[in-house]
């Protein structure tokens, strides 16, 4: 099923046809559910109830993030990004796409708190050019807080606590919180976050962008690419549209018991990243009220040596996306001489990038033929537009599954018990 308006292609063949395939009136029925749930979609956009399908177009909120770059540029040796789930890991699947040769300073994420690793990062930071971009929607984030907090403090034990304003960037709700208050006390620039934009709906936002704007990436190709989705989702007919299909065939195959996993599996290392992203986006909008599925993140041929014993042979109740790019005729070739004298004739005179793309195949085969349902994305090309793309699709499958399912793609209430509990252990420490 070709999508040529979209910079990657789409197939259901393996998931359709063949041993343990989704039935096809399953699947059928689930199309039409799915239909009406987009047709729900489009009756959002159009009163802009979902502010997530206004991202794309957007460019107004791109200068104020040019200034800090252009500032942050300068005699600046590492950028640290300080957030945590949709703060920090839709900039990070960004990252892959980072130029090689890019010049500036290093950008990297910290998003887990471990005290040994953070106590580290500090102790080998020069705090006199580093700097902090500090995001957390709700201003009252602990871990990102904790993490703010304790950069500036090693900066005033430094001896640069006048320069405060000019090591942190804050992305935040504009409303009173903690870190609104951080910002403001010490006089550093803060950019609005999106108010009705989840963190893990927020990667084409300010959130995304920024990181993305200092590792030199093209965010309004990023947000392009979005739009030629959204764009398609919204003009055509449903079961034209990929993400329609599926969160039809997630839904079919839930209804038939056969949905406990759903598996990404990437076959190029700039797409390894995007399983967490991904992750976060599935579990957090769909695990709810006794319903939904695992996520689960695989990278390759690597996970082809791990993963794929289980997934053939184990309880076999999950489906699979297989994501791979053009690898044929790239990279080092296998010297024929050599090769052959070792009796790997299938090997001689074969770029590394053919051996991935058969063995993408092989594994797509053996996964249909054991009975597991396959769905096949293919990326020509792996680059910003195709990126912003896939990251669209999967959002807005995300949210029509969540239509299906009858839960609330949008809200988090496991997550927020957690802080609350944090919170409650914390106080009785003192």
């Amino acid at each position: 099923m070709p999508h040529e308006s979209l910079p990657f292609t789409v197939s259901l063949d393996l998931a359709l046809g063949g041993p343990g395939a989704c039935p096809k009136s399953a699947f059928e029925g689930a199309m039409a559910d799915a239909e009406r749930a987009l047709g729900w979609l489009a009756a959002q956009q159009k009163t802009n109830a979902i502010e997530l399908l206004g991202v794309p177009s957007r460019r107004d909120d791109l200068a104020a993030a040019n200034a800090i770059v252009e500032s942050y540029c300068k005699d600046t040796s590492d950028v640290a990004v300080l957030g945590i789930g949709g703060s920090s890991l839709g900039g990070q699947a960004l990252k892959a796409l980072e130029p090689a040769n890019r010049t500036g300073p290093r950008v990297i994420f910290h998003d887990n708190p471990d005290p040994q690793s953070w106590q580290r990062a500090l102790s080998n930071f020069d705090l006199k050019t580093a700097r902090f971009i500090v995001i957390s929607k709700s201003g009252g984030t602990a871990e990102t807080l904790m993490q703010a907090l304790t950069a500036a403090d090693a900066i005033e034990k430094a001896g640069g606590g006048k320069y405060l304003k000019y090591h942190f960037a804050i992305v935040t709700e504009p409303k009173k919180s903690p870190l609104r208050d951080f910002a403001q006390a010490i006089g550093a620039p803060i950019l609005d976050h999106p108010t009705g934009v989840g963190g893990r709906y927020s990667v084409l936002t300010i959130v995304g962008a920024l990181p993305a704007l200092l590792m030199g990436l093209d965010v309004v190709a990023l947000r392009e690419g979005a739009q030629s989705v959204l764009d398609k989702a919204l003009s055509e007919p449903g079961r034209n549209v990929p993400a329609v299909q599926g969160a039809a065939l997630h839904h079919a195959l839930a209804k038939e018991g056969r949905m406990r996993e759903t598996v990404l599996w990437a076959y190029a290392d700039k797409l390894a990243t995007l399983s967490g992203w991904w992750r976060q986006l599935w579990a957090e909008s769909l695990g709810k009220d006794g319903k939904g599925s695992t996520p689960v993140g695989a990278v390759g041929p690597v996970d082809q040596h791990s993963q794929l014993q289980l997934f053939r042979d184990g309880p076999g109740a999950a489906m699979f996306t297989l994501i791979t790019t053009h690898t044929r005729g790239q990279g080092p070739v296998a010297p024929v001489e050599r090769a052959s004298a070792l009796g790997l004739q299938y090997l001689a005179g074969k770029p590394m990038g053919d051996l991935v793309d058969a063995e993408a195949r092989a594994t797509a085969q053996t996964l249909s033929r054991n009975g597991r349902p396959v769905r096949q994305i293919h990326l020509p090309t792996i680059d910003e537009r195709s990126v912003g793309a896939l990251m669209m699709h999967f959002m807005l499958e995300t949210i029509l599954m969540g239509r299906l399912m009858g839960v609330d793609p949008f809200d988090q209430p496991g997550v927020e018990e957690g802080k609350v509990l944090a919170r409650q252990y914390l106080d009785e420490q003192t």
